[in-house]
């Protein structure tokens, strides 16, 4: 049995999580996302599991007989079986404060601003030998530019904030629970999903993945664009239904897209976003900076830490 297993590693080291758990076996798992995880989970029966993008469902969780917790790196937690997890008494938790807004918004307004100058196929006409090739696809102005943001939490806020800068003129926004007081101090205005579509330049996703989230972004709403709209994901893949995207992107319906986040991960090599015109992916990458990696390994530790000291933990997501 092992005290703590670290599940699907993806950072440079580990030495955080074994400082904050002294006195705890910590065990580094090397299993890749297309590889199965029970077997590997029934050998070493851990206390606790730390995970990042991997599903956690019934079956990985019935291989940990003793399991105490799931503490997931990151501020989403759709990839677990919160319910089941619940069920078996266990604490699954997340790290909602490791200070990755300002990252994530970054993020997104690069995206939007590579797409919008077309920075990556300039780039590479360039690097071929071409030159005198600024006209040579349209570029839309953005006077008076509106942003549409659906989600408007921490990220959203900072997001609304440096699309101001740019000079965008209004922030309308999608968001059930964006409290009133908020939205007029931020100076944004509320609204519903089609007509955040329709008069947007620019739509940015900051919305968690549920199930009245899933493909809020549908065929239907980007059929009510602008054709000189560009769509950034910097949240979750699923929010966006990728196919009708790809369409709208390959038909010249959109202008463009900059996504960070996909619907399944690694990305697909059939997803047709890879081949879609004026789009610029990258590898769910958005949250990350040293600065953010350090917090969000001390954290997700900390979790741990509590509950294998008989404590409840501080981001309990599954009450």
């Amino acid at each position: 049995m092992a005290d703590v297993v670290v599940l699907e590693p993806g950072y440079a080291a580990y030495d955080t999580e074994r400082a904050v758990l002294a006195g705890h076996e910590v065990q580094i798992t090397p299993v890749s996302l297309d590889e199965p995880a029970v077997p590997a989970l029934q050998a070493l029966d851990p206390v606790a599991l730390l995970v990042r993008e991997r599903q956690i469902g019934a079956a990985e969780i019935d291989a940990c007989p003793n399991l105490k917790i799931i503490a997931r790196y990151g501020v989403g937690y759709d990839n677990v079986d919160l319910v089941y997890a619940k069920a078996r008494g266990i604490y699954v938790t997340n790290v909602p404060d490791y200070g990755a807004d300002r990252e994530v918004s970054e993020h997104g307004v690069a995206l939007y601003l590579a797409v919008q100058r077309r920075l990556v196929s300039r780039d590479a006409d360039v690097r071929a030998g071409k030159w005198g090739i600024g006209q040579a696809a349209p570029v839309p102005g953005r006077q008076d530019a509106v942003l549409g943001l659906i989600g408007c939490g921490k990220i959203g806020l900072q997001a609304a904030r440096k699309f101001r800068a740019l000079g965008f003129d209004r922030v309308v926004v999608y968001d059930p629970y964006l409290e009133e007081a908020i939205a007029r101090d931020e100076g944004i205005e509320r609204t519903d999903l089609d007509t955040l579509c329709r008069e947007a330049d620019v739509i940015s996703l900051h919305a968690p993945l549920t199930p009245e989230t899933r493909h809020i972004l549908n065929a239907g709403r980007i059929a009510l664009m602008k054709p000189d709209a560009i769509v950034v994901n910097v949240s979750r893949g699923g929010l966006v239904d990728e196919a009708a995207l790809a369409a709208a992107l390959t038909e010249g319906r959109i202008f463009g897209a900059g996504i960070d986040v996909f619907e399944q991960e690694p990305v697909r090599p059939d997803n047709p976003l890879l081949k879609a015109p004026n789009t610029i992916l990258t590898d769910h990458a958005a949250w990350y900076s040293e600065r953010t990696v350090g917090l969000l390994q001390t954290k997700a530790a900390e979790e741990v830490s509590r509950v294998l000291n008989g404590k409840p933990p501080l981001n309990w997501v599954n009450k």
